[in-house]
């Protein structure tokens, strides 16, 4: 099997386990977050998410890996059908494919650079000191707006930053441990990992306060991928087939996806159906969903 048959494979199921996660935190927001068998069952699958999600980025770009955490949104497109009882919508069946008509673009067109995905310590504490500032400008920026859907943009855009070039930190700490073992890998990068991801993490949940999932949850899902990918190019010399006109078809590819992609945050954020008037269902912002663009 290929590189890329392996990042996409890995990716898949990355994106399951966040789906399964997705459900059983979903499970827990109804029962009032009670029962240690859900939260060990979300725990676990969030963990394969990302033990699966880094694996992959030691065999594709971080532009086919990050787009690919998109097929979460995908995945739960059917889970909510099939939780709610309803057939999937000719609209959603459409924004599904656009989100997949994009990633086939995408994948068909990516390069992996010939060179090792390596940062030197320099390059990496540049790389993360101007990620905290971009989120730190983002997220004073959303401290003072006045706008509920503004500040939830800009969290989430926030987020999605922090996730990108977290995965970005990932795929070189990971090239670093494979070529050289543990005594090349970079404690500082390691830290901004952790810091990274945890900081995202929150970020996003606070983006859901006051403006709802949807938007929150598609600007984390494009900002994440998009980041990931300019990163990339800039660092790791990734590349795309066909030189300019590749680039073109790919940044159309990513326009699409992004249409696919909003389509289907709207559609998985909210209930597909009314609940049953015996079981009212009493979400409160950011219990549905949580942690589906966390790669």
């Amino acid at each position: 099997m290929g590189s890329l048959a392996w990042a996409v494979a890995l990716s898949v199921l990355s994106a399951a386990s966040y789906a399964g996660a997705a459900v059983a935190q979903e499970r827990l927001a109804e029962n009032r977050h009670r029962g240690l068998g859900r939260w060990v069952v979300a725990l676990m699958l969030t963990a394969s998410g990302v033990g699966l999600h880094v694996l992959a980025l030691n065999f594709g770009t971080l532009a086919v890996v990050q787009a690919l955490g998109t097929l979460t949104l995908l995945l739960a497109l059917p889970i909510s059908a099939l939780r709610y009882r309803v057939r999937i919508s000719l609209p959603a069946w459409a924004d599904a494919g656009l989100t997949v008509a994009g990633l086939a673009l995408i994948l068909s067109l990516s390069v992996e650079s010939t060179e090792p995905a390596l940062l030197t310590e320099d390059a990496g504490r540049y790389v993360a000191f101007l990620t905290l500032a971009g989120v730190g400008v983002l997220t004073t920026a959303a401290a003072i707006a006045h706008s509920a859907r503004w500040r939830a943009i800009l969290l989430a855009t926030a987020a999605g930053i922090a996730f990108g070039i977290g995965s970005v930190l990932s795929k070189a700490l990971l090239t670093a441990f494979l070529d050289d073992g543990a005594r090349a890998v970079s404690m500082f990068l390691t830290g901004m990992v952790v810091l990274l991801s945890t900081g995202g993490y929150l970020l996003g949940q606070l983006s859901y306060r006051g403006a709802g999932l949807a938007t929150p949850l598609a600007t984390v899902s494009v900002a994440n991928p998009i980041v990931a990918a300019i990163a990339g190019i800039v660092l790791f010399d990734e590349s795309f087939r066909f030189g300019f006109a590749g680039r073109a078809v790919v940044a159309v590819a990513a326009v699409v996806m992004t249409l696919g992609v909003i389509g289907l945050s709207r559609r998985t954020a909210l209930p597909v159906s009314p609940p049953a008037p015996a079981e009212p269902l009493d979400f409160p912002h950011g219990d549905r969903l949580q942690g589906v663009s966390d790669h």
